[in-house]
């Protein structure tokens, strides 16, 4: 498979035009992926644009691609947005790594009562860093679309989502299997799914949640880590929607 690039300039780009890769990417394409000229690789904006074309020259500071085919990818219906509790040392890192990789159209980090983690006045901070972790793990995956990552939410912000969109929130506890949920017919609205931090979502969280329309669901009989459970969700849901 062809190696794949990420650029703002591959929106207008047409077939028989060259597009330039610099800075970090133009880096990346030379230096650590080792592109040379003639090799195929493919370009996208992130945003549903894929660009088929040919290295024309390979420098550190420059790639240059001349393209021979453009497509456009439609957005994902429903999309797949994961609210994921904010956790301790690295591990709401690799859920989103893994959730981007796996599907996920959209992340929400939250700031949930029982987050050991808190984010306050470095969130710009946080934010940035997941927004890389998505952009490069959207890249490694061959991802038309990059997940958007929003702003961090709390327990009022969530409560909110029941109205516009389809809130699964995943409780070990829940009588209902997330297989026999996502396997119900779709209305179209956007599937939420909601992980919780280190020690579960809090009662009070999860009374919110239930009664603003919210659906508690199970993966299993085991309990999976903040890190592991979002992912899993998300390949299930994808199973179910016929995107795998």
């Amino acid at each position: 498979m062809a190696l794949h690039f990420v650029t703002d300039d591959a929106t207008s780009a047409l077939p028989g035009d060259t597009v330039e890769l610099t800075g970090t990417e133009a880096h990346h394409a030379s230096a650590v992926r080792r592109v040379r000229v003639d090799e195929a690789v493919t370009l996208g904006d992130g945003r549903g644009v894929w660009l088929t074309g040919l290295v024309t020259a390979a420098t550190p500071r420059q790639v240059d691609v001349r393209i021979t085919a453009r497509d456009e990818h439609p957005a994902p219906s429903p999309r797949f947005v994961l609210v994921q509790a904010l956790a301790k040392g690295d591990r709401d890192e690799l859920a989103v790594q893994a959730a981007t990789e796996l599907g996920v159209d959209a992340i929400v980090p939250w700031q949930a009562s029982r987050s050991v983690s808190r984010w306050d006045a470095k969130a710009e901070k946080g934010l940035a860093r997941w927004r890389t972790i998505v952009r490069e793990a959207a890249k490694q995956a061959h991802r038309a679309w990059i997940p958007e990552v929003e702003q961090v939410a709390r327990i009022a912000d969530l409560v909110g989502l029941s109205g516009s969109a389809r809130v699964l929130v995943l409780e070990p506890s829940a009588s209902a299997r997330l297989t026999e949920v996502a396997a119900e017919a779709s209305d179209g609205r956007d599937v939420v799914l909601v992980v919780g931090p280190e020690g579960g979502i809090a009662p009070d969280e999860l009374s919110a949640l239930e009664g603003a329309g919210a659906r508690l669901v199970r993966l299993g009989d085991t309990v999976l880590r903040t890190s592991t459970a979002g992912a899993a969700a998300i390949s299930v849901l994808s199973a179910a929607h016929g995107r795998w």
